[in-house]
């Protein structure tokens, strides 16, 4: 006996007698009585012992269960890297989709301490980025108010987004996102920004190992690094917890939802 077709249990053909569906994809639209993006498609998610299974984009693009994290655009980094503008555009890209579509928005910016304050580990990462074999030829590059501290003007952050300063690779060590995170019931956090090297993957695999789906948009991630970005890269798709996307993919399938009450909070 052959399976019937998933139907939208909140769709009926006397209440909508045609309803636009995206090849590919698991949303279903014209649906009035669902507020948001659910899971009704032709193909329904996957479940087990009574939890919906997330694996796909398509699955985890839903404004009230996505955040996105910006990481590190700050003046002092996005200067450092060849395509710095390229980054940034598409950063902006993304940026703009997820306002739109009323995606809680966190900023990250990487801060120095002053030499006073660095301790062992602090010191020992200065003097392998700096070159430097003394301790004492240290200079903190990211200091809280030195010029390449700030997020580059475009990012313009708004009232209704935050700002969580670090001085750790991953953006969940020693900051509030997971708290904000979870107390706003997100489950997936798409990710921009630099360095894909240096503290992306971290974050990513953190997140990952916190509960988190991640989901990686690749081209909207500068690197220092070439090569080790490339590295992180397929680590990131060897591991297998991780969604691995392009800006245009993201922004277009997020394109597809239904903003969250309130639209963007702008």
């Amino acid at each position: 006996m052959s399976t019937p077709p998933f139907q939208c249990p909140f769709l009926s053909e006397a209440a909508v007698p045609a309803v636009q569906v995206v090849e590919g994809s698991r949303d279903c639209f014209g649906c009035s009585l669902s507020p948001v993006r659910h899971s009704c498609t032709l193909e329904p998610m996957q479940r087990a012992f009574g939890l919906n299974i997330l694996e796909t984009l398509d699955d985890v693009c839903d404004p009230q269960r996505l955040a996105l994290i910006v990481y590190d655009m700050q003046v002092g980094i996005v200067k450092q890297i060849k395509e710095g503008r390229q980054i940034t555009d598409k950063v902006l890209q993304v940026l703009a989709t997820a306002r739109k579509t009323g995606v809680r928005v966190f900023f990250t910016r990487h801060m120095s301490l002053p030499t006073e304050l660095m301790g062992i580990s602090q010191f020992r990462m200065a003097m392998a980025w700096q070159k430097v074999k003394n301790p004492e030829d240290v200079h903190p590059w990211f200091l809280r108010d030195s010029p390449g501290f700030h997020l580059i003007p475009e990012m313009n952050p708004l009232p209704s987004e935050a700002i969580f300063d670090k001085i750790t690779m991953s953006a969940f060590e020693g900051t509030p996102l997971d708290i904000a995170m979870r107390d706003c019931a997100i489950t997936a956090f798409a990710i921009i920004g630099i360095a894909m090297e240096i503290g992306i993957e971290p974050t990513v695999r953190h997140g990952a190992d916190l509960g988190y789906i991640p989901v990686v948009i690749k081209d909207a991630c500068g690197f220092g690094h070439r090569d080790a970005a490339e590295r992180s890269l397929a680590n990131l798709a060897f591991m297998g917890d991780a969604i691995l996307t392009t800006a245009e993919s993201f922004c277009e399938q997020l394109g597809r939802t239904v903003p969250r009450a309130g639209g963007a909070l702008a």
